[in-house]
C-alpha cells in the first residue's frame, strides 16, 4: 500500500542480507543454525500488530476479529523482511498471514507498474481464492492483482500484465510460461510466496518453481507455507531461503482438533449403498466426498445426483476450468449440498460451511488424508470426517493414524456391520501318488527330418 512505502524501505530488508551460501553443506548448516522452532504468541487483537489504519479497517470489513496463530507469528517476521517457513494446518488463516504484510508494503501502481510480489499455489481454484482474499484485504486502497493460471484466457492475462500489476497469484506452470514468453517481468519482485509447497512439489512442479525462484532477485524475501514439511520441502528451503525463521503452528498434531474422525470397514461392492445411508443419517450442511479416480468420481456423482436433484456436483482434473469454477461457486453459494471430487480440491479450498468429509476411497498418501480432512473444521468450526476402509487397506489406516497421532473411531450402521475376514481353513495333507517323471521339453528327442 502506498502509505507504507517509507516504513518498508527503512526496515533492514533485502540489501542488508548476508551473501548467499553457494555450497550445499553451507546452506544446510545455515538452515540448522536457525535454532529452536518458534511457536505462535498469544494475541487477542490485531491491534497488537504493527498495522496501518487502512489495514485495520479492511480487517474489520472482512470480519477478522483476532489473529490466528499463524497470523500472529508470521506477520511480524514478514513485515521485518525475514524469510519464513510456516507450518500450519489448512483452515488456519495462512492466506491472510502472508497477504497482510505484502499489502502493507506495496508501492503504488504509479510508482511501480511491474509485479512486486509473486504468490505461487498448486491449483487454479486456490489461485482464484488467494487472489480474492487478497483483494478483500486490500479494501480501501486500489490494488491490482493478476491471476495467472491454466484454463484462463491468455490474452486477458497479457493485457493485465501490460497495464501493470502489483501482485501476481498463479500456478507454477502458467507463471513459468509467462516467464518464457517474456511477458512477466520479475526485476521489481521483492517477495515470493510458496503456498501449499508440499503439494506443489508432490505433483511434480519442482523444476518450474526453481526456475521461477532463479528469475527473481536473489535478495528477495521468501515465505514458504506448508501443512507438512517433508524432506523435499526442506531441501527447497535450503537452496532458496536465507536464514529463515521456522514457525510451527501444528503442535505435533496433523489433524484439526475440532474434527471428529471415524471409519467404516466395508466391502468394495457395498460402498455406494453405505454412502447413501450415511448421508441420509448425517444430513450434512455441506459435504465433500473424495474419490481416488476421475472415472470413479463421475460414476458416484451420477448415482448421488438421482437422490440430490440439482444439489450434487462433481469436480476433477478432466473438467473444463469454466465448469470447475461454476461448481465451486455453487458450493460457496450453498446451492450444492454434496460435492464429489478428486484431490484437486483437497488442498487450500476454504469454504467454512463444509460440515462433513467422506473418504469414499482411502487416499494413497497420508498427507492427502490430512488435507482432505482439513476441508472441514475451518477456522475453529466443528466438523466430522468418515473414511471407508475395504479389506486389505488396514495398513493404510494404521499409517494414517500414526501420521496424525490419533486413532480413528470405528463407526457402524445397521446392515453394514464390520467386515470380518474369515480365517483360512487348515490344509489337510492328502497322500499324493508318486509324480510321474517327465522329460524336460527342451531335452526331448525329436524325430529327425528327412
Amino acid at each position: 500500500m502506498s502509505y507504507s512505502k517509507g516504513p518498508r524501505n527503512s526496515r533492514p530488508r533485502r540489501g542488508s542480507r548476508p551473501p548467499r551460501f553457494e555450497e550445499e553443506g553451507d546452506t544446510i548448516a545455515l538452515l540448522e543454525s536457525v535454532g529452536p522452532v518458534e511457536t505462535p504468541p498469544d494475541m487477542e487483537s490485531f491491534d497488537e500488530l504493527d498495522l496501518s489504519p487502512i489495514m485495520r479497517k479492511a480487517l474489520v470489513e472482512a470480519g477478522f476479529t483476532k489473529p490466528s496463530p499463524i497470523q500472529a507469528a508470521l506477520i511480524p517476521h514478514a513485515l521485518a523482511g525475514t524469510d519464513v517457513i510456516g507450518q500450519a494446518r489448512t483452515g488456519t488463516g495462512k492466506t491472510a498471514a502472508f497477504s497482510i504484510p505484502i499489502l502493507e508494503q506495496l508501492d503504488s501502481l504509479e510508482d511501480c507498474r511491474d509485479p512486486q510480489a509473486i504468490i505461487i499455489v498448486p491449483t487454479r481454484e486456490l489461485a482464484d481464492q488467494v487472489a480474492g482474499e487478497a483483494q478483500r484485504l486490500a479494501h480501501g486502497l486500489p490494488t491490482e492483482i493478476a491471476v495467472l493460471s491454466g484454463g484462463k484466457n491468455m490474452n486477458r492475462q497479457l493485457r493485465q500484465l501490460e497495464n501493470g500489476v502489483q501482485i501476481v497469484v498463479g500456478t507454477p506452470g502458467r507463471v513459468h510460461d509467462h516467464l518464457q514468453r517474456g511477458t512477466l517481468r520479475t526485476d521489481k519482485v521483492w517477495c515470493v510466496v510458496l503456498d501449499e509447497a508440499d503439494r506443489m512439489l508432490d505433483i511434480g512442479f519442482r523444476p518450474q518453481i526453481e526456475r521461477i525462484m532463479r528469475k527473481c532477485p536473489r535478495n528477495r524475501q521468501t515465505l514458504l507455507l506448508s501443512a507438512t514439511l517433508p524432506a523435499v520441502v526442506r531441501r527447497l528451503a535450503e537452496s532458496y531461503m536465507q536464514e529463515p525463521v521456522v514457525i510451527d503452528c501444528c503442535r505435533n498434531e496433523m489433524a484439526v482438533e475440532t474434527i471428529e474422525q471415524r471409519y467404516f470397514t466395508i466391502a468394495q461392492d457395498r460402498k455406494v449403498e453405505l454412502i447413501e445411508r450415511l448421508l441420509e443419517r448425517e444430513d450434512p450442511e455441506q459435504a465433500i466426498v473424495f474419490c481416488r479416480t476421475k472415472r470413479g468420481t463421475d460414476r458416484l456423482y451420477r448415482h448421488l445426483a438421482r437422490t440430490y436433484h440439482g444439489k450434487c456436483g462433481a469436480i476433477h482434473g478432466d473438467m473444463q476450468q469454466r465448469e470447475r469454477d461454476r461448481v465451486l461457486q455453487e458450493l460457496r453459494d450453498r446451492k450444492l449440498k454434496i460435492l464429489v471430487a478428486t484431490d484437486v480440491v483437497g488442498r487450500g479450498i476454504d469454504i467454512t460451511t463444509i460440515s462433513h468429509i467422506v473418504n469414499f476411497d482411502v487416499p494413497q498418501d497420508c498427507d492427502d488424508y490430512v488435507h482432505r480432512v482439513g476441508r472441514t473444521g475451518r477456522m475453529g468450526r466443528e466438523g466430522i470426517a468418515f473414511t471407508f476402509v475395504v479389506p486389505g487397506e488396514g495398513e493404510v489406516l494404521t499409517s494414517i493414524e500414526q501420521r496424525i497421532n490419533k486413532l480413528l473411531v470405528r463407526d457402524t450402521l445397521e446392515g453394514f456391520e464390520p467386515v470380518v475376514v474369515a480365517e483360512p481353513e487348515p490344509e489337510v495333507e492328502v497322500e499324493q501318488a508318486p509324480a510321474r517323471k517327465s522329460l524336460n521339453p527342451m531335452n526331448r528327442k525329436r524325430k529327425s527330418r528327412r
